[in-house]
C-alpha cells in the first residue's frame, strides 16, 4: 500500500470537467467578484487549503483586492476594512464552511436579503458549497 497523493483529476477527469461548468453557470447570475474573490479566500483560510489560499490570493491580486484587505481577511469581523454587504458574505461563508447545528442560519439568511437577490444569495451558496468541495479534493491531495 502506497500513502502517496491520490491523482483525482486523472483518475476520474469526467466528474472534474463536470465540476468546472458549475462555475460557469454560478458565474452567470451575476455574484460580485470581489465577493467572490473574498468568500474563495476566505473558506480556503478556514479550510487549510494552502494550494487554494495561494491560487485565491492570486486571484484576487489580479482583480485588483488590495494586499491590506487581503492581509486582515483573516480577521475581518474586528476591522473596518470590509462593507456590511461583504461582512454578511463572509459571515454566511463562515456558517456554510464550519457547520454547526448550533448556528443561527435564519439571522444571516435575514442579514443577506439585506444586501442580496434571491439570486445573488443563491449564487452566493453555490459558490461557497464549491469552494469547500474544490478544497476538500485538493486537502485529500496533500
Amino acid at each position: 500500500m502506497s500513502n502517496t497523493a491520490f491523482n483525482h483529476f486523472a483518475a476520474i477527469p469526467g466528474v472534474f470537467a463536470s465540476l468546472e461548468n458549475v462555475h460557469t453557470s454560478i458565474d452567470d447570475h451575476g455574484l460580485d467578484r470581489v465577493i467572490y474573490h473574498l468568500v474563495h479566500l476566505r473558506a480556503s483560510q478556514l479550510n487549510s487549503c494552502a494550494y487554494c489560499v495561494k491560487m485565491h490570493t492570486r486571484e484576487a491580486r489580479a482583480d485588483g483586492e488590495t494586499n491590506q484587505r487581503l492581509d486582515r481577511l483573516v480577521v475581518w469581523e474586528h476591522v473596518s476594512d470590509f462593507t456590511e454587504k461583504e461582512r454578511a458574505a463572509l459571515a454566511w461563508t463562515e456558517l456554510l464552511t464550519n457547520l454547526d447545528p448550533k448556528s443561527d442560519y435564519g439571522s444571516a439568511r435575514m442579514r443577506l436579503r439585506e444586501h442580496f437577490s434571491e439570486t445573488e444569495a443563491s449564487a452566493l451558496t453555490a459558490t461557497i458549497a464549491m469552494v469547500n468541495l474544490w478544497n476538500r479534493i485538493q486537502v485529500s491531495s496533500h
